[in-house]
């Protein structure tokens, strides 16, 4: 869904959105498979299902064999696939068996829009348990 959302944002409020996307490529469509297939060694691919960072391509920390396995994948099922450029994500420190370690975190508060703007309790967070995944 994330690379729909400007499109979403657009037919639901008639707007453009305010915050920009990252770029995101769907593999499913033909230029955008060309381009992954091109840069794959600078790109993070991921399942458009997955979740918890498995089944996903770290370009940039991948061998040329893992890219060159991975573009196999990607065009038996391109729809199965997005990619997106690297970021550099921060960490928190999360409590581990070896002590306090690094981990990436995600925060998404939930935010309701009316007449004003509201920041509700709850949310969604995700910790990345295993070192170095995202």
């Amino acid at each position: 869904i994330y690379s729909y959302m400007p499109e979403i944002v657009e037919f639901y409020t008639g707007r453009k959105a305010i915050l920009g996307n990252i770029p995101t490529w769907r593999c499913s469509e033909p230029d955008s498979l060309k381009y992954v297939l091109e840069h794959i060694s600078e790109l993070v691919i991921k399942e458009v299902h997955g979740s918890g960072g498995y089944g996903m391509l770290v370009g940039p920390a991948a061998t040329k064999k893992e890219c060159q396995e991975f573009a196999k994948k990607l065009q038996a099922k391109p729809s199965n696939y997005i990619a997106q450029p690297t970021l550099a994500l921060s960490t928190c420190p999360i409590l581990t068996e070896k002590g306090l370690s690094p981990r990436h975190v995600d925060l998404r508060p939930y935010v309701l829009v009316s007449d004003r703007i509201q920041i509700v309790p709850g949310g969604l967070t995700r910790v990345a348990l295993k070192e170095g995944s995202l």
